[in-house]
């Protein structure tokens, strides 16, 4: 057995993302956006950016609405997925912490929890300032974030996975409460040329308080800051999983 090292982490495991979690985190977490983007009046022929698009089936989801969609991604094997699945949206490999778009669309939307990946708040800070420059006057931020109790209950089991003739792979997750992170560590086996190749990924994630993500989306300059719950309803105390954020680019002239 060959041990094979790949320097990009998404790019190695975009094939299990597109084969198994794409479309279900589409269909999981994209009705709230929907609905929330209704809700804040980004209607069909809107502008949208979606951002950590992954492999293009959110995108795809979008387009089939009538929104005009541009995702943006680091992964390089991600997007060539997504261009198979999203052959109408463009799609841009840039880094969430650093891309510099014009300011052109109605609304930013991040569903999957994919800022999660973001490892401390001063480059979600970043992140936000780059959304913000994206976005039009009186434009809306709409992302999801795992937040802590999210993750108490990886514990190191296994959690997903599959065995297939030329190919198998599992996933364990785990999180270190004293350290305030988390981690999914992929295992893959691929037969190559009659040789069982072994890969190993880990993942870390990172949850964030509310307050911490209210107060330094308030220091980019969003304002009309709401929290939603996974329906896309107004958060109330037992919201403590999964939240989604949106801001306004409000502009007073």
């Amino acid at each position: 057995m060959i041990t094979v090292e790949i320097d990009s982490k998404y790019d190695s495991w975009a094939k299990i993302y597109n084969q198994y979690w794409g479309l279900e985190y589409c269909q999981h977490n994209l009705p709230p956006f929907e609905k929330l983007l209704k809700q804040y009046n980004i209607l069909p022929r809107a502008k949208l950016l979606d951002l950590c698009c992954g492999t293009g089936q959110i995108a795809q989801n979008l387009i089939e609405q009538d929104y005009q969609v541009t995702g943006l991604d680091i992964s390089e094997a991600m997007l060539k997925y997504a261009h198979k699945n999203a052959p109408d949206a463009t799609f841009i490999i840039d880094d969430a912490r650093s891309f510099n778009l014009p300011s052109s669309f109605d609304a930013v939307i991040s569903p999957s929890g994919s800022l999660n990946h973001i490892m401390n708040i001063e480059e979600l800070k970043e992140v936000f300032i780059r959304v913000y420059d994206s976005l039009l006057d009186n434009g809306v931020f709409l992302f999801g974030l795992n937040l802590e109790d999210g993750y108490k209950s990886w514990n190191g089991s296994l959690t997903d996975g599959d065995v297939q003739d030329n190919y198998a792979w599992a996933c364990c997750d785990s999180y270190n409460a004293e350290e305030k992170i988390a981690q999914f560590k992929i295992t893959i086996f691929e037969l190559v040329e009659n040789i069982w190749q072994r890969l190993d990924i880990i993942n870390s994630v990172k949850p964030y308080a509310q307050t911490e993500i209210i107060n330094t989306l308030k220091t980019v300059g969003f304002t009309n800051i709401n929290i939603y719950d996974r329906q896309g309803n107004l958060a109330d105390d037992q919201c403590n999983q999964f939240a989604i954020f949106a801001g306004s680019k409000f502009v007073n002239k």
